[in-house]
């Protein structure tokens, strides 16, 4: 089975430079997929890597 490489808020975060509310909003507005996982958001390396690629709108 392949491993997959899940990111927290904070940890995104601070791969971006920004704010976990930043990347709060990023996911709110859907520019940036994540999947709540109890009561914490995360984050799959391939989604980030597509958003780093793209940017926001």
């Amino acid at each position: 089975m392949n491993s997959i490489k899940l990111y927290t808020i904070e940890e995104v975060s601070d791969i971006l430079k920004v704010t976990p509310r930043t990347i709060y909003t990023f996911i709110k507005n859907k520019n940036l997929q994540a999947v709540k996982i109890g009561k914490y958001w995360r984050v799959k390396h391939h989604e980030l890597e597509k958003f780093i690629e793209r940017g926001t709108k």
